[in-house]
């Protein structure tokens, strides 16, 4: 009898295991995401930004990672510097112009596999409609099942100058080094009208 049980037990955990592997599509979760920006202020101190009310879509192949992607949307209206007058100022003409620029956007081009939960994603980041690559290195926290349905969730870290995409006001004294920090959860979605039933 135990041996039965071990053996059911272990075909679940394959089951289970052929199941997460598979290449699913991740709608991320806007309530669970931060897209954080820390730049240096005149030697004094490392403000940060958040940018809220995240839209994007991953695809995920445990199997082949390099068949995964990412494409995000950051509308510039949600970005959030913590202080009103400075997040009024980062949405002017002197930095994003979120009146003529209302977005920016993310959208891979290659996700290599470092071994383990380590990834290098590799992709195309236009802001102020000029595109420049930036690399993430993004660690894989966790992938499972939340209310049903599949879920992942991902930490990735990068640096971009951001006077390549013409954001170059009260350069040198405000670093042209930007580092982003980001965490985002995502899930698969339900099918329409699964709530419903």
């Amino acid at each position: 009898m135990m041996i039965r049980t071990r053996i059911a037990l272990a075909s679940l955990l394959l089951v289970a295991g052929f199941a997460q592997a598979k290449q699913a599509t991740y709608k991320l979760d806007p309530n669970h995401t931060m897209v954080v920006a820390s730049w240096d202020h005149f030697g004094y101190s490392h403000p940060v930004a958040n940018f809220l009310n995240v839209d994007g879509t991953l695809v995920y192949d445990a199997d082949n990672v390099a068949n995964s992607s990412v494409t995000v949307t950051l509308p510039l209206s949600g970005l959030d510097a913590m202080v009103p007058k400075l997040t009024a100022h980062l949405q002017s003409p002197d930095f994003f112009d979120m009146a003529k620029y209302p977005t920016a956007t993310f959208k891979s081009t290659k996700v290599e596999s470092l071994g383990g939960n380590k990834l290098k994603v590799t992709g195309d980041l236009t802001i102020r409609d000029k595109t420049n690559p930036v690399v993430l290195e993004v660690t894989l926290n966790k992938a499972g099942e939340s209310r049903g349905q599949p879920k992942i969730g991902f930490d990735a870290t990068g640096t971009i100058q951001r006077s390549a995409f013409g954001v170059d006001a009260m350069l040198p004294n405000i670093a042209d080094a930007v580092q982003l920090r980001i965490t985002t959860e995502a899930s698969v979605p339900k099918p329409e009208g699964a709530e419903a039933k």
